[in-house]
C-alpha cells in the first residue's frame, strides 16, 4: 500500500530503514528535494545509528504535529536493544517528504507548550492582533506594546529562511518571541508577522518569478508604517531586525525605507546563500566521520548546482531541478544582484552587528568577517559575539548541531539585554569612536 497520511509516511520511513530499502526513502521526497538526496547518505547515518544503540525492538506510534505552512512533523520512537532515537519527518501538504531527522529519545514527546523566559515580563506590556500589508497576500501579525508611557522606541522583527510563522518557531521553541517579549519588557515596541510563504503557500508557490523581494519587503515596509503611525511609538526611532536570511535582507528593506532608524542584523548572512548551503553541508557531514564519505556525491551535486547559480548561463527559464534546493531561478536571480553588505555600507544609518561564536550557519569567519570587512572604519557600527551561542542564540558547548534545537530553551538574555539597550539608547549615542 502507499502511504499518504503524514503518520503513514512516517512509519514506511521507518519500516523502508530497517528493510534496507533508501532508494525507495528517497524517491517519497517532493521532485525538488529528490536530487539532492543520496540513498548512500541515508544508509549510512541509519546503520551508524544502529551501530550506536543495537539493532530495532520496537517501533512506537507516530506523534504527528502540525508545523504551518501545509506541513505535517510526524515523530516516532525507535526503541533498540541499547538505547532510542527518534525519526523525525516532516511532511508536505502534498504528502510528500521534505525532511527526515535522527533525533535524541526526547525528541518523540508532544511539543510542550512555550513558556515565557525569565527575562520577560507579561504585565509589562500589552499584545494585540494586527494586519501587515493589504490584499490577498496580508498577513497576520502581533504588536507589543510596553505599559510604561511612550512614546517608544520601536523595532520590525524580520525572521529566517522558509516557511516561519512570527514567533520563527522551532520544534518547541520560539526564539523570536523571546526576543518580542524581552525587548517589549525592557520598553521598545515590537512588531512581528508570519512571512508570506507561511500565512499562503499556495498562492506564493503559484506566483511566478516569486523573489526574496516579494518575500521580505513588501510586508517589511508595510510593518514599518504601521508602527510609525502607532500614536504609542515614536515614529523617528523605529528599526528593523533581521535573523538569518532576514538579517541579510534587512540592509535592502531600510535602502527602500528611508524612514529606518537603524539596523540589528542577528547572525544575518553575508557569504552568497547557495555557497553558505555548500558550507553548511560540509559541517554537517564533518560532524560524523562514519557518514561523512557517503554524503560526498549529495554535496558534489549541491557544488554544481551552486555553480550553476554563479553561471553566466543562468537565466529564468532555468529548470528549477538544476539549482540548489529545487528553488527557481528567478529567486536566485535576484540574491545574486543583491550585495547586502555593499548596501549595508551605503546607508547612513547605525548598525548593530551580532553573532553566535559557535554558529555554522552564519559563522564569524564566513559572514560576520565579511561584514566588518564591508562596514570597517564606521564609528556607527556596533558589533557583539557570544562565544557560546549558536544559530538561534541558544548557549550551548561543544560543536553546534541541529539536534541541539530539540530540547525546550530560551535565547540568551545577554543578546536580549543588549540589543534593547542599543534599540533604547539616546538618539545619536550609537556613535562610538573609530577603530
Amino acid at each position: 500500500m502507499i502511504p499518504s497520511t503524514p503518520t503513514e509516511i512516517g512509519l514506511a520511513v521507518v519500516e523502508l530503514a530497517r528493510d534496507g530499502r533508501f532508494a525507495e526513502i528517497r524517491d517519497l521526497f517532493t521532485p525538488q528535494l529528490r536530487p539532492m538526496v543520496a540513498p548512500e547518505v541515508l544508509q549510512a547515518a541509519w546503520v551508524a545509528e544502529l551501530e550506536r544503540r543495537g539493532p530495532v525492538t520496537s517501533v512506537g506510534e507516530p506523534v504527528p504535529e502540525p508545523a504551518g505552512a501545509g506541513m505535517v512533523v510526524v515523530k516516532v520512537a525507535i526503541l533498540c536493544e541499547h538505547g532510542a532515537l527518534t525519526v523525525v519527518v516532516s511532511v508536505t501538504e502534498a504528502g510528500q517528504l521534505a525532511g527526515i531527522q535522527l533525533a535524541p529519545p526526547e525528541a518523540a514527546e508532544p511539543t510542550v507548550p512555550w513558556a515565557p523566559p525569565a527575562y520577560a515580563d507579561p504585565t509589562a506590556f500589552d499584545e494585540q492582533d494586527v494586519t501587515v500589508g493589504a490584499g490577498p497576500l496580508a498577513v497576520p501579525g502581533t504588536l507589543s506594546l510596553p505599559r510604561r508611557p511612550g512614546p517608544h522606541p520601536a523595532v520590525v522583527l524580520l525572521g529566517g529562511s522558509g516557511p516561519l510563522d512570527r514567533d520563527e518557531t522551532i520544534g518547541r521553541n520560539k526564539p523570536l518571541k523571546d526576543l518580542a517579549w524581552g525587548l517589549a519588557t525592557y520598553g521598545v515596541a515590537v512588531l512581528c508577522f508570519d512571512k508570506v510563504t507561511f500565512a499562503h503557500p499556495t498562492e506564493v508557490k503559484q506566483t511566478a518569478g516569486f523573489t526574496v523581494a516579494d518575500e521580505y519587503l513588501p510586508h517589511a515596509a508595510a510593518a514599518i508604517i504601521l508602527l510609525r503611525r502607532h500614536p504609542g511609538v515614536d515614529a523617528e526611532r523605529v528599526f528593523l531586525l533581521g535573523h538569518s536570511l532576514g538579517g541579510t535582507v534587512a540592509p535592502r528593506v531600510a535602502a527602500a525605507e528611508p524612514s529606518v532608524a537603524g539596523l540589528v542584523l542577528l547572525a544575518g548572512g553575508a557569504e552568497p546563500l547557495q555557497w553558505a548551503m555548500v558550507r553548511q553541508v560540509r559541517y554537517l557531514a564533518s560532524l560524523d566521520p562514519e557518514t561523512a564519505a557517503a554524503s560526498a556525491p549529495g554535496i558534489e551535486r549541491l557544488v554544481e548546482q551552486a555553480r550553476r547559480v554563479d553561471s553566466e548561463a543562468l537565466s529564468a527559464s532555468t529548470p528549477s531541478s538544476e539549482l540548489p534546493l529545487g528553488v527557481p531561478a528567478a529567486y536566485w536571480l535576484d540574491l545574486r544582484a543583491y550585495d547586502p553588505v555593499a548596501v549595508a555600507a551605503s546607508l547612513e544609518r547605525p548598525i548593530l552587528l551580532v553573532q553566535g561564536g559557535r554558529d555554522y550557519q552564519a559563522t564569524v569567519e564566513d559572514d560576520l568577517g565579511r561584514w566588518k570587512a564591508g562596514l570597517a572604519g564606521r564609528p556607527d557600527v556596533t558589533v557583539h559575539v557570544y562565544p557560546s551561542d549558536n544559530h538561534l542564540f541558544f548557549p550551548g558547548s561543544g560543536p553546534s548541531s541541529p539536534a541541539e534545537y530539540e530540547p525546550a530553551q530560551h535565547m540568551d538574555p545577554a543578546v536580549v539585554a543588549d540589543v534593547a539597550q542599543w534599540l533604547t539608547a539616546p538618539s545619536g549615542s550609537h556613535l562610538r569612536p573609530a577603530s
